[in-house]
């Protein structure tokens, strides 16, 4: 009985040598060996590797197993903490969390908006609206392909699953194309408002590169420092042709993946 209860114990536990030897530092990378240990970590617990409760290594001990200096595994160990996937307990050292967001996976299969995205993860919708202007924008205009005297919604707002901020958007939506988002106070789902007033959505096009957030929304985010997010830029139509909406979205690097089926 005492050997069995020994045997389950080793299964489900990693020592300082065996999680070195899932650790791969490249002398070949522009990535700093930190970021490397962090990334790399990040895997192992989403893929769950390292399971919720599991206690990693200290920083001395793993540093000294993989010839780093401990400021190196100290550093990666502190944007764990930042990304929420570990925390620390004191003597009890690093654990990581047993609550924790998991990866966002939506298809970019078909046209849905972030209130929809969540319901089909079974995630709470939120807003926090950080600025709701009418405005005339010469600019914005000509991308709508409007006169200049057009006027806009235009709204920034934090969008969260389960009170965690997961984007940042900006987005500007045609008063002439949908004049029932002038009393939009953008706290709710802006395609169901279209949606109520009769419109129909017909298609968007959208881009997705890779970039860093900016100052402000690392703060939103509670990022520990500049990590690689999702840019997703989107104009949509309505049935008919007529653009409605402008957005540029800033995702969560760590929190999205997204999904495209290509059909041959």
């Amino acid at each position: 009985m005492q050997q069995g209860s020994s045997e389950t114990s080793d299964a489900h536990r990693l020592d300082i040598p065996s999680l070195a030897t899932l650790l791969r530092i490249s002398r070949e990378t522009a990535m700093p060996a930190y970021r490397q240990i962090e990334e790399q970590v990040a895997g192992l617990i989403q893929r769950g590797r390292l399971a919720p409760g599991f206690t990693l290594p200290a920083e001395r001990q793993l540093a000294e197993a993989m010839g780093l200096s401990r400021a190196t595994v100290q550093q990666a160990y502190g944007q764990l903490r930042s990304r929420g996937l570990i925390s620390g307990h004191g003597r009890r050292g690093s654990i990581v969390e047993a609550v924790r967001p998991g990866k966002l996976v939506p298809g970019m299969d078909r046209l849905r908006g972030f209130t929809q995205e969540m319901a089909e993860a079974n995630r709470v919708p939120s807003t926090r609206v950080l600025t709701r202007q009418v405005v005339t924008d010469r600019s914005m205009a000509s991308l709508f392909g409007l006169s200049s005297q057009a006027k806009f919604l235009r709204l920034v707002r934090v969008r969260l699953g389960d009170d965690i901020p997961m984007s940042v958007e900006s987005a500007w939506y045609s008063l002439d194309a949908a004049p029932v988002l002038a009393d939009a106070d953008g706290s709710g789902s802006i395609y169901r408002a279209i949606a109520e007033s009769g419109l129909e959505l017909a298609y968007c096009d959208q881009t997705v590169e890779a970039t860093l957030p900016s100052a402000q929304e690392q703060e939103i985010f509670g990022l520990g420092g500049a990590q690689p997010c999702l840019l997703i830029k989107r104009r949509t139509h309505l049935r008919g042709g007529a653009m409605v909406e402008y957005v540029e979205g800033m995702f969560r690097g760590d929190l999205y993946t997204y999904r495209l089926r290509l059909d041959a």
